[in-house]
């Protein structure tokens, strides 16, 4: 039987991008967006047609087309990945990998001028998210019997460490999903579950291209020079990452949170 996946923030971006790779992979794949925007956010989030598009990629890469499945869930609601999880488990006897790559961004003033709904759709979705998803997901992957090889993933930033000027509540968010995974990491001890984290640095995503409007760049394109690669990453890179942590190869990592980043941190 194949091992299965759920990823939220699916419809675009890092999420879309890890569906893709892991179905690839021979993964059965829950595929989990809101689809819907945000009326505290003043950019487009991802949608279900977007989300049913990554689904039909997925499932022309899968051995078998039906091992992708879209889902509609917020990340804020614990009760409603609970649900998601517990439907993977129906389907398909199990959960094995848990990804927490929904995020949105928003800022562009110093912090004490933010606006309150702005910080909080921040602080619920990039940080809370992750912990509801773990909340929800870590028992099923308990409930695999053991010998386990289940994994708990995150997507961090760069940010976690470089304090972004205009930015600060991404950036505690970020930093608190690094502590998340480290703790938990702590807590699976002995379970067979590794909990880690990828952190991307400037990742051509349509949330880049906020960040630039956000500080009144032209495009997405103006990060790149910051990159010692001198680019911009692209999705598949960071994914790429992510599907080799929830593979077999990464049994001795945990706690880790991986820098996928062009060097930014440098």
């Amino acid at each position: 039987m194949s091992r299965v996946a759920l990823v939220t923030g699916a419809a675009r971006g890092i999420g879309a991008a890890t569906v893709r790779a892991l179905a690839a992979d021979g993964f059965s794949v829950v595929a989990v967006d809101r689809c819907a925007d945000d009326p505290a956010l003043p950019y487009r989030l991802g949608s279900r047609p977007e989300l049913d598009r990554v689904v039909a990629e997925a499932s022309s890469k899968a051995a078998d087309p039906g091992a992708v499945l879209a889902v509609e869930a917020d990340t804020r609601s614990f009760e409603q990945l609970a649900s998601v999880v517990a439907d993977a488990e129906r389907r398909w006897g199990g959960l094995d990998v848990a990804i927490a790559a929904a995020g949105v961004i928003a800022g562009g003033v110093p912090l004490w001028e933010m606006p309150a709904a702005e910080l909080d759709a921040v602080l619920d979705i990039d940080l809370r998210g992750v912990i509801n998803l773990a909340r929800a997901a870590v028992p099923a992957l308990l409930r695999r019997p053991e010998p386990r090889s289940g994994r708990f993933l995150a997507v961090a930033s760069a940010a976690a460490t470089r304090g972004l000027p205009m930015l600060a509540a991404y950036c505690a968010a970020k930093a608190g999903v690094t502590g998340l995974i480290r703790a938990l990491a702590a807590e699976l001890g002995g379970t067979g579950i590794t909990a880690n984290a990828v952190s991307p640095g400037s990742t051509d995503t349509p949330m880049l291209a906020e960040s630039a409007r956000l500080y009144g760049l032209p495009g997405a394109e103006s990060f790149a020079a910051q990159q010692p690669v001198r680019r911009l990453l692209q999705p598949g890179e960071v994914a790429a990452a992510l599907a080799w942590l929830a593979g077999e190869g990464s049994s001795a990592m945990t706690g880790a949170v991986i820098p996928v980043d062009g060097g930014l941190a440098l």
